[in-house]
């Protein structure tokens, strides 16, 4: 299976290292370059120590970020930027002829208006938008496969679009009246030292922000109203908990049938058992619960995998579905890597678990 010559530009970010973890263990990738500008010169091993066993990181060495150069020497890049500076890197290195993998926000919208409603600049690079395909591969395989640009979704969007998006396209929900309420740990923040973030401020404590309006509010509204074939409203809370990764995230959600008796009530759970067996069994990132079992952090960290499980509650008339994952790898670097996998045409779970 022949190798591809990879790169990540920001790899001394949470992403960034999770993405070079992956690449420096990945069967089929060779990471050929890693940039930061404020460790420029220092090896891989210098900067994380926790990958001083593996033999390339005593020689790979972190450079400043320039997109010719980079051109040179990778067939694929990563870009682990902040949003507004990804779309920098990505113009020159598309131009070059080199795929990109992008984790920041810069090319998931199809809309330049909506990015700059929710992200407050004008998008740098408008002209790449109807060519960038959303990475979320579940729904998305065949897309990612044949583009050049990959605008890997963002860590909120994907605990909440993979629950959402079967019931919606099957029906089963309203797409009106929509709450969902998540939780994060504080690499979600990126890293950067920042007062909010610091260890005394984040422990022993529990607190929302961004209401009403959070940056990711936009991706995961237009990504429902595409599979609900009609404008999706939802009422998104993200929290910051004081754990270092994980996501867990809680839908409310209204059944288009009501559900007044147990007959109708086990009808209802019939079809949503079968609509999420539907749209997962077959996939190797997507853990279906069943039974008491709920979705738990624990059990995800580390991973590339999204634990899903749902209840009825009749007293309510609510559909209650919780998912679980890792924010940093199927929230963010693990998910940009299956799109790697499946664009390269490698199994799809090289180089993950």
């Amino acid at each position: 299976m022949k190798t591809k010559k990879v790169a990540i530009v920001g790899a001394s970010g949470y992403s960034g290292e999770e993405l070079v973890k992956l690449l420096l263990h990945h069967p089929h990738a060779e990471l050929v370059a890693v940039t930061s500008r404020a460790n420029a010169g220092q090896t891989l091993a210098q900067i994380f120590p926790k990958f001083a066993s593996h033999p390339k990181s005593k020689t790979l060495r972190f450079t400043d970020p320039n997109a010719k150069v980079l051109a040179k020497q990778a067939d694929i890049v990563f870009l682990a930027l902040p949003h507004g500076v990804a779309a920098e890197f990505a113009v020159p290195l598309l131009a070059a002829g080199c795929t990109v993998i992008d984790l920041s926000a810069d090319f998931r919208l199809r809309s330049a208006a909506t990015y700059k409603e929710f992200y407050a600049h004008d998008h740098p690079a408008p002209e790449l938008l109807a060519k960038a395909v959303y990475g979320l591969p579940e729904f998305y395989r065949d897309e990612i496969r044949k583009t050049q640009l990959i605008a890997s979704p963002g860590c909120y969007p994907t605990s909440i679009l993979l629950p959402l998006i079967p019931l919606l396209k099957a029906g089963l929900i309203k797409p009106d009246g929509i709450i969902a309420d998540s939780m994060s740990g504080v690499s979600g923040a990126g890293r950067k030292a920042e007062v909010d973030y610091l260890f005394c401020e984040c422990n022993e404590s529990v607190r929302a922000y961004g209401v009403p309006k959070p940056g990711h509010l936009s991706e995961i509204g237009e990504q429902l109203s595409l599979a609900a074939g009609t404008k999706v409203v939802i009422q998104f809370t993200p929290h910051l908990i004081p754990v270092n990764r994980g996501i867990l995230t809680t839908l409310y959600l209204a059944p288009t049938k009501h559900f007044t008796t147990a007959a109708e009530a086990t009808a209802l759970a019939e079809k949503i058992s079968a609509c999420y067996a539907k749209a997962y069994a077959a996939e190797p990132f997507v853990r279906l619960l069943g039974g008491k079992a709920l979705p738990d952090t624990k059990n995800v960290t580390g991973t590339n995998v999204c634990e899903i499980a749902w209840r009825l509650d009749p007293r309510t008339g609510r559909l209650i579905v919780i998912s679980a994952e890792d924010n940093l790898v199927k929230g963010a670097s693990g998910q940009a890597v299956q799109s790697l996998n499946i664009h390269c045409g490698w199994p799809e779970t090289a180089g993950l678990l």
